[in-house]
């Protein structure tokens, strides 16, 4: 699975065992995700990068480091502070970068990501006073087309992507937990949590 931010390694074991890598993470609609893959695809065949087909689509909204001990706190706090929060629609428009060297598609409305970002902070506290890493909370929610990139390939990229356009919309109802042991890992659900059924909100910018 694709992370925003650049990934953190397992640290060494200690009384409450290693530190697992998590990411709470909204997925597009199944039309989007085809979408987006195949804009995956095309970046692939045109720059030969293998990275921008082997992750899935999505929006990150929390990357963290905690011990297995903690989970079941974190999973019941995060299902509390999220189950709050409304569904809440998505706008996705054209392209941008995070040089030198990712290529993504932009979330026109932001403000929704920050709502929910808010609403972990009590998590963020809680990983915090176990003497783990601060997590990395959404600050530029965007759907990675792929990441890693080289410099070079980067700016041939971006002089590309910067005239295109993309335009699609989705609903987010839940928001999935994901869990691997280390940057080589392969990511694995651990539970999905519901928004709240209030009626939908679209956010503008």
């Amino acid at each position: 699975m694709d992370l925003t931010a650049q990934p953190q390694s397992r640290s060494l074991p200690n009384e409450y065992g290693y530190l697992f890598e998590y990411l709470l993470v909204a997925t597009p609609s199944e039309e989007v995700y085809k979408d987006v893959m195949a804009e995956k695809h095309c970046f692939f065949d045109k720059y030969g990068e293998k990275g921008s087909i082997k992750t899935k689509p999505h929006i990150t909204i929390a990357n963290f480091l905690a011990k297995e001990a903690m989970e079941e706190t974190i999973i019941r706090w995060m299902n509390r502070a999220i189950g709050t929060q409304p569904r809440f629609s998505v706008l996705l428009n054209n392209y941008g970068g995070f040089p030198p060297h990712t290529i993504y598609i932009r979330v026109q409305q932001q403000q929704p990501f920050k709502q929910l970002a808010n609403a972990l902070q009590s998590i963020n506290h809680y990983v915090r006073s176990n003497d783990c890493p601060p997590m990395h909370l959404v600050t530029k929610p965007h759907l990675t087309i792929a990441r890693q990139l080289s410099p070079s390939i980067f700016e041939k990229a971006i002089m590309d992507y910067s005239p295109k356009t993309f335009s699609a919309s989705f609903e987010i109802n839940e928001l999935v937990l994901l869990r691997r042991q280390h940057q080589f890992d392969t990511c694995k659900q651990l539970t999905s949590f519901q928004l709240s059924s209030a009626e939908n909100v679209l956010f503008n910018c």
